[in-house]
């Protein structure tokens, strides 16, 4: 890219702005004995935590079940948002009927309206780095246990 490195508070900026607007990510997550899977999910952010869905059966369900923590990518491999955190195991009734509609209206999915068993993970970060290209490696760290750093 060429471009000059973002600042960390710029780089904040972007990845709240990305945290707010995007809908989908990245979901990684390991079962208890340690194999790895990876699937696309939709989600939504309230300004603290993420909010997904799955169904609770499904390998991403009981991982996050399971291990209680995830590592999740926002945007492109030149310009991602990477985003470790603990999670949250809740059953549908758990959430206020607006959150699930804020959630609904955001993504397009309603899990509510599913047949199958779902549950929703409330995702809080932990640790967060964003980065462009090699020239932002450097200070790519922008929350550590929990707190922005910027």
């Amino acid at each position: 890219m060429n471009d000059a490195p973002r600042s960390r508070v710029q780089r904040r900026h972007d990845a709240e702005h990305r945290l707010a607007h995007d809908v989908d990510l990245w979901v990684a997550s390991a079962s208890a004995d340690g194999v790895p899977y990876m699937v696309p999910l939709s989600f939504d952010w309230d300004g603290e935590a993420l909010l997904l869905s799955t169904p609770a059966n499904s390998p991403t369900g009981r991982n996050l079940a399971a291990t209680r923590t995830v590592r999740l990518g926002l945007g492109h491999t030149r310009d991602v948002t990477m985003i470790e955190g603990t999670v949250e195991v809740l059953e549908m009734d758990a959430l206020s009927p607006e959150q699930g509609d804020r959630f609904a209206k955001r993504t397009g999915f309603d899990p509510r309206e599913s047949a199958g068993p779902y549950r929703w993970f409330r995702v809080s970060p932990r640790h967060i780095q964003a980065w462009r290209e090699v020239e932002e490696l450097r200070d790519r760290d922008l929350m550590r246990d929990g707190h922005w750093l910027a």
